[in-house]
């Protein structure tokens, strides 16, 4: 049966470009960005909706709208008083009730802010978290990371969301490959959704592969979160352990580069996936890049 994707535009953000390329002097990515005039590059905050039969998988939930106004600015959130991603699901006629399951990479905020409302809702009292219908997929590490954080990375999280992820009955934490239950709906996943993780951006990143009848799709998080990373050399400030960061893009770029793997990128400001290709100098780059996936067929 077809797998179709959707890529979902969430609220995007504005960063410095220099976090975001690490050791990389800014010669070299402000050629790859556009760079404002504090030094800040736009980012998008992306997911991927996919859908098999009836049911809807979301693969993360951006940032979403739940800063108060000075954090928003802070960290350069754009539109913060809409929740962009729920806006971007009604276009393709779903609401966030619709959603079956949210594939969570980490619990970093702009991957796992989308599950809260609004701050204007949440000043009106609305603190539950957003959809309610589906199970929250999330690495076990990655989920005890966000549990006890290191001082070094503390404020990429919200301290209060695994207690209510855990409080809600629907969350699962996810160790291997694949789903272990035996249950039909974890059967059906399985046929179709594979998990990976990677811990050179934060431990336990976990990683979504899709295969569908044609091809298959990566979600890579921030291990490769736009197509200026696809360049293997090239890492953020944000990740824990840069060196990692490159052994495992290393190995996942074989990979892709290999069996013709597309990348789903979550922070690309123009483009969603695309192919990877070794050029003649044996560097990773981009190519057949995808602005948008619409109903995309796998």
């Amino acid at each position: 049966m077809p797998v179709l994707l959707s890529s979902i535009e969430g609220n995007k953000q504005k960063l410095d470009g220099g976090s975001m390329f690490g050791n990389a002097p800014r010669v070299m990515w402000e050629k790859w960005m556009t760079v404002d005039s504090i030094g800040r590059i736009d980012l998008a905050c992306r997911s991927l909706l996919i859908e098999i039969n009836d049911q809807k998988i979301l693969c993360e939930v951006g940032v979403g709208a739940y800063f108060e106004p000075k954090l928003a600015d802070r960290y350069g959130i754009q539109n913060p008083e809409k929740h962009l991603l729920l806006e971007g699901l009604s276009h393709l006629d779903i609401s966030h009730e619709d959603i079956d399951y949210v594939v969570l990479s980490h619990l970093h905020f702009d991957h796992a802010g989308g599950l809260f409302p609004s701050y204007q809702e949440r000043s009106r009292g609305q603190f539950k978290l957003l959809f309610p219908n589906a199970r929250y997929l999330v690495g076990k590490r990655a989920f005890e990371r966000a549990v006890h954080p290191h001082k070094r990375d503390r404020v990429s999280f919200i301290p209060e969301l695994p207690g209510l992820l855990q409080g809600s009955g629907r969350l699962v934490l996810l160790e291997g490959d694949k789903l272990s239950s035996n249950e039909d709906w974890a059967k059906k996943l399985n046929e179709y959704i594979s998990f990976f993780y990677s811990d050179g951006h934060t431990p336990g990143q976990m990683h979504t592969v899709v295969k569908g009848e044609k091809q298959s799709i990566v979600f890579c998080g921030d291990l490769i979160p736009g197509t200026p990373w696809v360049h293997i050399p090239i890492t953020m400030g944000y990740d824990r352990f840069a060196e990692l960061v490159i052994d495992e893009k290393t190995e996942l770029l074989e990979k892709v580069v290999g069996d013709g793997w597309l990348l789903f990128y979550t922070h690309d400001p123009l483009v969603s996936a695309s192919k990877c290709v070794e050029d003649d100098r044996h560097r990773c780059k981009a190519v057949d890049e995808i602005g948008e996936l619409n109903r995309y067929s796998l």
